[in-house]
């Protein structure tokens, strides 16, 4: 279901009359706030992109908050996000709300500053693959490409929690979870905080 059909719109009076403001757009252009909400696919990855790249050409140096509360989803996708978050000149400051798991994870633990409220959860784990068929020599290179998935998204949690990349490797073998106090503990996050 589109959340701009069920979330309801701010009224404002101008000069020319009432006009009816979606919600998300008034948080995106007073507080500088987008938000990654459900699946990661290549879709809501484009819009985020533009959103950040807008956010920033506006105002490199004040900070973006990303909301996230996202099951994961696209790699190769949710990899071209990160790439943007990196390269913007404006600080970004990621917010998990709900569960922040695998690419979301990823993306959580990118932010320049991280914050949880008190329930959230983050997930991370190996890159899944479903569906594989084909010759021995496809599946053969489809297992090479998920390996090489598996270092770089490997990479970046080491870089962005301190930890090395066997560390790493030890904690996404399988679904591992974390609530906001172990994520801290873990340096998936930087701090647990109650007012938004």
């Amino acid at each position: 279901m589109n959340p701009y059909l069920t979330t309801p719109h701010i009224i404002k009076e101008t000069a020319e009359g009432t006009t009816y403001c979606p919600i998300q757009d008034e948080l995106f252009s007073v507080h500088r706030s987008v938000e990654v909400v459900g699946e990661i696919t290549r879709e809501s990855v484009y819009s985020l992109i533009l959103q950040l790249r807008y956010l920033c050409h506006a105002d490199p140096e004040n900070e973006v908050t990303m909301y996230i509360n996202s099951p994961g989803g696209s790699v190769c996708d949710g990899l071209a996000l990160y790439d943007v978050m990196e390269a913007i000149k404006c600080p970004v400051r990621t917010v998990c709300v709900g569960m922040a798991a695998s690419m979301g994870a990823l993306l959580f633990a990118a932010g320049d500053k991280r914050e949880m409220l008190p329930h959230a959860e983050v997930m991370i784990h190996d890159p899944l693959v479903t569906g594989m068929s084909g010759s021995a020599l496809a599946v053969e290179e489809s297992c090479r490409r998920l390996m090489g998935i598996r270092q770089i998204t490997a990479e970046i949690l080491s870089r962005h929690t301190g930890h090395t990349v066997e560390e790493v490797y030890e904690k996404t073998r399988q679904d591992s979870y974390f609530n906001a106090r172990e994520a801290v503990a873990w340096h998936l996050a930087d701090r647990i905080i109650t007012r938004i």
